[in-house]
């Protein structure tokens, strides 16, 4: 990466965009292969002028602020971090200009990636995957968006190294170079925030595929319609290996009775029979586990092993996380579910739900659907949290009479004295919001934590 690094960025100035974990670790490295290079550094917190790293750099300049976006406007190399939006401005940063820890990851090490994205599951399969290709006795590393930022782990990448890349629209968004292994989950409504358009955003996903070649593999779920649509307008030319669990896909990876089978084209194999014991409970899972199924026959790895990964993969903190029973009351916490989707299926996965948790930060997300399912569901108590607890409340007025009991709460906090008092002894309470938790929370993990927190006291 460092030979890679000298002859890629040469003499141009670069401007690190957005300081913060990944910001750092961009820093760094950029810092061992140029000591001397001038160096700009833009984020709107002033106070990183005095962030310890820096402290001894006689070779930067800083843009903080509110107009530290100026600094994109310099000329020079901007060196991006995911959180940084420069999609809005006017007129548009040049391609060829924005660079990130992904896109030369993906330059440099792009032969040896599997790439996941996905509105949801792509965590969870990149973890699997990951945890498979290590029983297997591979030398892989799981990096992007689910861990350390990817510069980490230059040091110790080699040539045999399998690096598996959770990848979020945000990194996508400005890459020019796709991953060996491609792996595309489904598309939901996410996001919308950030992006002029749910088009948009779409298209940033499918950068993870655009420009693969016909040497490459691309793994998709032919069930979401929105994207196997894409698929088909993108042309890509690698080797496409649909997954469904309603149609058998050859090549592909497809479910026939209680077995998932894997499809070459020309042979198939039954690789998991669907009721053996697995800790990754629901159908959405089941999906996941195809994808990794697929990554990993193509790429080579014994079935036994991809038996013994699943059987033994016991999911992910924050992601229908068994909390465990107090009074009675069994606990999940599903803070990772920030769209409807997630919530339904961890509904429909779990069994007994009594009370629901909702709500959090309003992203203008669709709830009417999400509201039209509630009513019908076994679910008694719904518990709405924040402004978008409130509209998905607003939705299902459309649904009257619910059978539901409905609590507003502002505070995260509140939730306990409800959820104790009114769920049945030896049924599930359940943390699971449709909404993204930045209201009163940093992210999910801070929320799931305070979730368990609340529980365990």
């Amino acid at each position: 990466m460092i030979d890679f690094l000298k002859k890629k960025l040469g003499d141009e100035i670069i401007a690190i965009l957005g300081f913060g974990k990944e910001g750092q670790s961009s820093y760094t490295l950029i810092r061992q292969v140029f000591p001397e290079k001038r160096l700009l550094i833009a984020d709107l917190n002033d106070e990183i002028r005095h962030h310890p790293l820096l402290l001894n750099d006689r070779n930067l300049e800083f843009h903080t602020g509110e107009h530290y976006l100026d600094a994109v406007r310099l000329g020079g190399f901007i060196m991006k971090s995911p959180g940084i939006r420069i999609n809005h401005l006017k007129p548009p940063v040049p391609l060829s200009k924005v660079i990130s820890q992904t896109s030369l990851f993906l330059e440099r090490y792009g032969r040896q990636i599997i790439g996941v994205t996905g509105t949801k599951g792509k965590s969870t399969t990149s973890s699997l995957i990951h945890h498979i290709l290590q029983l297997s006795g591979k030398d892989s590393c799981l990096v992007g968006n689910i861990g350390s930022p990817a510069f980490h782990f230059t040091g110790r990448i080699n040539e045999d190294t399998i690096i598996v890349f959770e990848l979020s629209s945000h990194q996508l968004e400005y890459t020019a170079a796709s991953p060996h292994v491609a792996v595309m989950l489904n598309f939901f409504q996410e996001h919308l925030d950030a992006y002029p358009s749910y088009e948009a955003y779409q298209q940033s996903k499918l950068n993870i595929a655009r420009f693969q070649g016909k040497e490459d593999f691309l793994i998709y779920h032919s069930g979401d319609e929105l994207l196997s649509s894409h698929v088909n307008v993108l042309g890509s030319k690698a080797h496409g290996f649909p997954f469904s669990l309603s149609v058998q896909n050859r090549p592909g990876i497809f479910r026939h009775q209680n077995e998932i089978f894997f499809s070459d084209g020309l042979n198939e194999r039954a690789i998991w029979k669907t009721e053996q014991k697995r800790y990754l409970k629901g159908e959405h899972n089941l999906k996941n586990i195809m994808a990794a199924i697929g990554v990993c026959a193509v790429s080579g790895i014994p079935d036994e092993a991809i038996r013994e990964g699943i059987l033994t993969f016991k999911g992910l903190e924050h992601r229908l996380e068994y909390l465990g029973e107090y009074r009675l009351i069994h606990f999940y916490n599903d803070s990772i579910a920030t769209i409807p989707e997630a919530s339904i299926e961890a509904v429909r996965s779990l069994p007994d739900v009594d009370t629901l948790i909702l709500g959090g930060f309003d992203r203008g997300i669709d709830y009417s659907s999400f509201a039209a399912f509630l009513a019908m569901s076994k679910v008694r108590n719904l518990v709405l949290l924040g402004a978008a607890g409130k509209r998905i409340g607003e939705c299902l007025e459309a649904h009257k009479p619910y059978p539901q009991k409905i609590f507003q709460i502002n505070r995260f906090d509140a939730l306990k004295e409800i959820v104790f008092r009114e769920t049945r002894p030896g049924y599930a309470c359940v943390l699971s919001p449709a909404a993204a938790s930045y209201d009163e929370f940093a992210n999910f993990e801070e929320r799931g934590k305070r979730f368990r927190e609340l529980v365990r006291s």
